[in-house]
């Protein structure tokens, strides 16, 4: 099972942070700092990390044992592929203006910890339908034309 993403910079500022396992405020900033502080080192309990450096941002997957090191690691590649697609060559300010569609991406990826998706076109194709529909219900009004030129009496 997956327990975090995160997506932090070289200076150590988290980018992004998604948690699938409850921790409290404190302990899931511990986990970022420690994280970032030696980013091979192993988190509490049987948990394991994975990352991967892209320019001026680290990819990191926390997870658990039953979770395969390579299959996470291909995760990540995916991950960052699919927001390269969608953004033409992610960089760190897509990931901080982008905050939901960043959120939207992974959720079509990992579910509750568990992987539901490793292709990254099947992945775009649900991200671009999730975007037509936010903005077919941004489109709908919920003041009725005809209630506009509507008078009291």
């Amino acid at each position: 099972m997956i327990k975090a993403v995160m997506v932090m910079n070289t200076q150590g500022k988290s980018r992004l942070a998604k948690f699938y396992e409850y921790l409290s405020v404190e302990k899931q900033q511990e986990l970022i700092r420690g994280v970032f502080s030696v980013l091979c080192s192993r988190a509490e309990n049987d948990s394991r990390l994975v990352y991967k450096h892209f320019a001026t941002l680290y990819f990191v997957f926390v997870f658990d044992s039953s979770e395969n090191e390579l299959a996470v690691l291909d995760l990540i590649q995916v991950f960052v592929e699919t927001l390269d697609k969608c953004f033409q060559n992610v960089c760190e300010l897509d990931i901080v203006f982008n905050y939901s569609k960043i959120h939207t991406i992974l959720d079509e990826m990992v579910f509750g910890g568990q992987v539901v998706e490793t292709s990254s076109s099947e992945i775009m194709k649900a991200v671009e339908e999730i975007s037509k529909l936010e903005a077919a219900s941004n489109a709908i009004s919920l003041i009725p034309k005809s209630a506009s030129g509507w008078r009291s009496r």
